[in-house]
């Protein structure tokens, strides 16, 4: 009795699994794609903004800490970079007055940079 029990439990596996691997191609393709909601001009325009305000911001962020850490003369280790609605805020700790200002030079050529923010970028000096 064990064995057919054991064999029906193997075969219903071993058909379960083919079954996925073969049906999952077939299942994406027919999947219809997903309609949008729709939603109000202003609230879209909203969304899109924040949504594009989210990434640019990121970016920059990246730009400005990898510039940094691209830069000999920078610690970029040591700066700390947030970018919030293209204002770009540094802190931490440089060793002298020449990298800080370098550091906000740096920062303000980025595309996309509003404005450098570095009250809180201190020297060791």
């Amino acid at each position: 009795m064990k064995k057919p029990i054991k064999h029906f439990a193997v075969t219903a596996m071993t058909a379960t699994a083919l079954g996925l691997l073969l049906a999952g191609p077939v299942l994406a393709a027919g999947t219809p794609a997903v309609q949008p909601t729709l939603l109000a001009a202003d609230d879209t325009n909203d969304t899109m903004d924040k949504a594009g305000d989210a990434v640019s911001d990121t970016w920059i962020t990246s730009k400005v800490k990898s510039t940094f850490l691209a830069d000999s003369s920078l610690s970029g280790i040591d700066i700390k970079v947030e970018t919030n609605q293209g204002v770009v805020s540094l802190s931490g700790v440089v060793a002298t007055d020449a990298e800080r200002d370098l550091a906000i030079a740096k920062a303000s050529e980025i595309k996309g940079v509003n404005s450098v923010s570095a009250d809180a970028l201190k020297t060791a000096d």
